[in-house]
């Protein structure tokens, strides 16, 4: 019964698996076929030759590597500094106590409840009241702080998985907070931190609204908004957008690559503390 059950489960698995694959096939297999001008009728799922004109010309086209280059700069800030304010907040309300702190908690949790599209209007008159329209600092900005309450309600339940004895041993050697918060905390929160990491860059390199609202000069642009004037002006030929929307998802599949071991697994902490 249970050799059935492994069987069925596996099956339906391989089914999802297939079913997401073979797009990405014939994605990537348009990608490297010349002169597409209409997609391929049968579907294709193996290029019959290793075309690279379609990339080139992708590259080549419209700043579009500028555009690359500033979603690099962006997304790559944003997350660095996502994490470090994300974690140092999430610390302080799993550990430190002061008053009014689950209420404030519960009011962060409240602007998650907001639809982004609302925010967009009052994000843009704080921004250009701090005159950072149309500049990378201020939609780093926007980027880390419109995401601090998801992201310390993600962390924080990780922060308070960690049993408390562990920083009794650092405050009886004379250790402080800031001890305990990079020898204890962040070590054994490795594997939030690196599904955070995935899914805070993921947000940030996808993100287009905010974007498009806060940058006006078209060589700060980033990746989300090119691939959007680059399917205008492409819009009959596949193997291009096809070939540019593989560059736009490649820095995604690397840095799932390099972190996917990150991702949050139980009894991490088992045998750290003696009962």
């Amino acid at each position: 019964m249970k050799l059935i059950k492994r069987i069925l489960l596996y099956g339906i698995l391989l089914g999802f698996g297939v079913t997401t694959l073979f797009p990405f096939m014939y994605m990537i297999a348009t990608a490297f076929t010349p002169n597409t001008y209409t997609l391929p009728y049968p579907p294709i799922f193996f290029p019959e030759s290793f075309f690279t004109g379609n990339f080139v010309e992708a590259v080549q086209s419209n700043n579009f590597g500028r555009y690359f280059l500033n979603s690099v700069f962006i997304s790559v800030s944003a997350t660095v500094l996502a994490v470090c304010v994300s974690s140092l907040t999430a610390y302080g309300f799993a550990r430190f106590k002061f008053k009014g702190k689950e209420v404030i908690f519960r009011i962060l949790l409240f602007t998650m409840m907001v639809p982004g599209i609302l925010n967009i209007v009052p994000q843009f008159l704080v921004i250009n009241s701090l005159e950072m329209v149309d500049t990378y600092r201020g939609l780093i900005l926007l980027y880390v702080g419109s995401g601090i309450a998801g992201n310390t309600f993600f962390l924080r339940g990780f922060f308070e998985s960690i049993p408390r004895e562990l920083e009794e041993s650092v405050l009886i050697d004379g250790g402080g907070r800031w001890t305990i918060f990079t020898k204890i905390i962040l070590p054994l929160s490795k594997p939030a931190l690196g599904t955070f990491t995935i899914f805070a860059f993921t947000g940030f390199w996808d993100e287009f609204l905010q974007a498009l609202t806060i940058m006006k000069s078209p060589l700060k642009r980033t990746l989300p908004i090119a691939l959007q004037l680059f399917r205008g002006q492409h819009a009959s030929d596949w193997g291009l957008i096809f070939a540019a929307s593989i560059i736009v998802i490649t820095p995604l599949i690397v840095i799932f690559i390099v972190f996917q071991k990150r991702f949050v697994r139980g009894n991490m902490m088992d045998g750290s503390i003696k009962e």
